[in-house]
């Protein structure tokens, strides 16, 4: 046998080592390349800091258009319409202003949901049922202590008491204060809705209802039931002032958490809109004539039921939504699981007025 190497196998192993070496040396450029660009390239690595020009202004989101309601049983919102101050702050930013018609909470609280509206006005009770149903809102702003609800009959009605109104035919607007009023006045009489008939109609039609005879009574709200009582002299048989839950401005969470600081700019207007409307009761009276076609006599007597000297929202407001919860809760408008005062909590958020007063 011979002892010579096969050449074959020896240029073969020849050609592997070179192949190997020059895969090596690609490999070493390629990485040379890679480092040489991190270094000189910073802002390439995930852990290097991105460059921040310190004069550079911060950049707030903004919406395109910011949607809000106006309501006759919210005033205010008449005022900052008719005087367009919104319009004109927010046209600094190129941000549009959108203005809906709310008949009701029961509208306000549809609308926000749908995001058909930004900003909605409701009664704080109402804003709790929309919030224990799945309603994402917060409730920033109390835009007025009303007396706005009560219960009413025509002007030749018999009934003088609540207990008198079982087995009657009442009109009120579901998911609204006068609804949550009625429930109420039921509850402290020993009586529910059960020993009722209530017919759901929207509060115009309500009052127009009352005022034809086709019901006996009505769970009325202004400025539909000062129309009543002085166009009609219909009669307001029961009266409850703590039993009013407070006119709350509510905003979707959505739009909270993506432009907050135009909150704090809508409840800035809303000041505004209260304080000239406190300090020009005249011209406040003719905005709501004309919004809401009221004659004179009407529009006072609304308003001398509507206080606007304090819009703080807080812990007095969350003390008579807690005490609606509980009616709401025995009366199966809210699930009986719910935790009520869970919900007041997240629903009541004063922060965004706390900046304003800074």
């Amino acid at each position: 046998m011979s002892n010579r190497r096969n050449p074959n196998r020896n240029r073969k192993g020849l050609l592997g080592r070179k192949r190997f070496t020059g895969w090596l040396l690609s490999f070493m450029a390629v990485f040379a390349v890679f480092a040489l660009n991190s270094c000189s390239n910073p802002q390439q690595t995930a852990t290097s800091p991105q460059p921040n020009p310190t004069n550079a202004p911060i950049q707030i989101s903004k919406p395109a258009v910011i949607k809000l309601d106006y309501a006759y049983y919210n005033p205010v919102s008449l005022v900052i319409k008719e005087k367009g101050w919104l319009e004109e702050d927010l046209s600094k930013d190129n941000v549009k202003v959108e203005w809906v018609l709310s008949q009701g909470s029961n509208k306000a609280l549809e609308f926000l949901n749908g995001s058909s509206l930004d900003f909605g006005s409701t009664a704080g009770a109402a804003a709790l049922i929309g919030k224990a149903n799945g309603n994402p809102i917060k409730s920033v702003y109390v835009y007025s202590k009303p007396e706005w609800a009560a219960l009413v009959v025509g002007a030749n009605s018999n009934i003088r008491s609540v207990p008198e109104l079982k087995g009657k035919k009442i009109a009120a607007t579901r998911g609204t204060d006068p609804f949550i009023f009625l429930l109420r006045a039921l509850d402290k009489f020993g009586l529910t809705d059960k020993d009722v008939e209530i017919v759901p109609l929207q509060h115009a039609d309500g009052r127009a209802a009352l005022e034809k005879g086709d019901v006996d009574a009505w769970a009325g709200l202004d400025p539909h039931m000062a129309k009543s009582e002085v166009e009609q002299n219909s009669k307001l048989f029961f009266r409850e002032t703590s039993f009013n839950s407070y006119g709350v401005l509510n905003v979707r969470e959505a739009f909270a958490k993506d432009y907050p600081e135009y909150i704090t700019r809508v409840l800035q207007i809303y000041e505004k809109g209260r304080d000239w409307a406190i300090k020009n009761p005249a011209e406040f009276k003719q905005i709501l004539i004309k919004a809401s076609k009221l004659s004179d006599a009407v529009a006072a007597k609304q308003l001398e039921r509507t206080d606007l000297t304090n819009s703080a929202i807080g812990e007095e407001q969350k003390t008579v939504i807690l005490a609606a919860g509980d009616v709401l809760k025995k009366s199966g408008v809210i699930k009986a699981d719910t935790d009520i005062p869970k919900v007041v909590d997240a629903l009541i958020d004063p922060q965004y007025l706390k900046k304003l007063a800074k």
